[in-house]
């Protein structure tokens, strides 16, 4: 896909949210809760659906690799990308293993999306120290584009043992496994993607999103600066939304679902208390939550689109306390009003 200004990609992005014994349902069943989602989202024509790793109780994705390649036999459009892949605490040649696996699988549709994690679960679980936390992401980084580009790979670091010409195998079947960066706003991420000439996603959950601006210069900077072709660039959002058939509707419905995960998380990183004037904020045109009818979100989008140039929307639409039916006529509306009143704007545009 290039990146030109009126390209756009929209999808939608889970943790596969659970919570058992909180007021959620049993792993299992979010599991293959997720995999009716997957094939919902091929059917009305979304472009990508991408599962993020976790390592805690209220979260089922620990193997996106596994729970994408069991979907990809009963789907035929859709990209099947990580949202993040832990990095930094996971072992780049099963990575790429895993992934190329989905890709012959899924006939060239799987997609890495690398980062280091929102949570630190998987550090001690792993053994690794977080005083490494940047150097294991940056070595890891390096190994795992290295062996995406060579069949063979000979490669010495601190933190894995060497390899001296070795096959990794299977190969994908794509020439080049997209390796997309992750970032929650990091500059340091910014611009290490842009020199790479990497794909990156910006996770925007609170304020305006115009404030990313700043970061999508300096990556497209940083990737001129090393020789990268910026008509070529892919850049990517992931944010949190719900969509209903009136946006009264879908704002009453989604406030206390959106609370309850807030405060939770937000007692463990000690945030303030997610209050009714927040959500409203985040809501309104120029906020980062995209809830509403399917032509409220759309115009969000579109501005999102005409202030950071993206290339990819993907909606973060997975709580618990959710009713699976709602989340799914998201999906439904997503792909089947959503994306068509973009997609029309936008070439209205050019």
């Amino acid at each position: 896909m290039s990146g030109q200004v009126n390209t756009m990609e929209i999808g939608m992005s889970t943790f596969l949210h659970a919570n058992p014994g909180n007021g959620g349902i049993p792993h299992p069943q979010r599991l293959r809760q997720a995999i009716e989602e997957i094939q919902l989202a091929d059917q009305v024509g979304l472009d990508v659906y991408a599962i993020g790793e976790h390592h805690r109780i209220d979260y089922t994705s620990s193997s996106p690799a596994v729970i994408l390649a069991t979907a990809a036999a009963t789907t035929k459009r859709i990209r099947l990308s990580s949202a993040v892949t832990v990095l930094s605490s996971d072992d780049p040649v099963r990575v790429y293993q895993d992934f190329a696996t989905l890709d012959g699988l899924s006939n060239g549709r799987a997609e890495i999306m690398a980062g280091r994690g929102s949570f630190i679960e998987s550090f001690p679980l792993f053994g690794y120290d977080l005083q490494d936390y940047e150097e294991l992401f940056e070595e890891k980084l390096e190994l795992l584009l290295k062996i995406r580009d060579s069949e063979k790979v000979t490669w010495r670091g601190g933190h894995r043992p060497a390899i001296d010409s070795m096959g990794i195998y299977p190969r994908a079947q794509q020439e080049r496994l997209p390796v997309w960066i992750g970032t929650g706003g990091n500059p340091e991420s910014a611009i290490r993607a842009g020199l790479l000439g990497l794909p990156i996603v910006f996770s925007i959950l609170g304020g305006p999103p115009e404030r990313f601006a700043p970061l999508v210069e300096l990556y497209k900077e940083a990737a001129v600066k090393a020789g990268h072709d910026p008509n070529k660039l892919q850049i990517a959002t992931h944010s949190h939304g719900f969509i209903s058939d009136t946006t009264q509707d879908a704002t009453e419905r989604y406030y206390s679902v959106m609370a309850s995960q807030m405060n939770q998380i937000g007692r463990e990183r000690g945030w303030s208390p997610y209050t009714r004037d927040t959500y409203d904020a985040a809501r309104s045109l120029h906020g980062a939550l995209y809830v509403g009818d399917s032509e409220y979100v759309a115009e969000k989008i579109v501005l999102l689109h005409k202030n950071l140039g993206l290339t990819r929307f993907m909606m973060y639409i997975d709580f618990s306390t959710l009713p699976h039916r709602d989340l799914l006529r998201t999906i439904e509306l997503l792909g089947t009003k959503v994306a068509p009143i973009v997609r029309k704007e936008l070439a209205r545009q050019k």
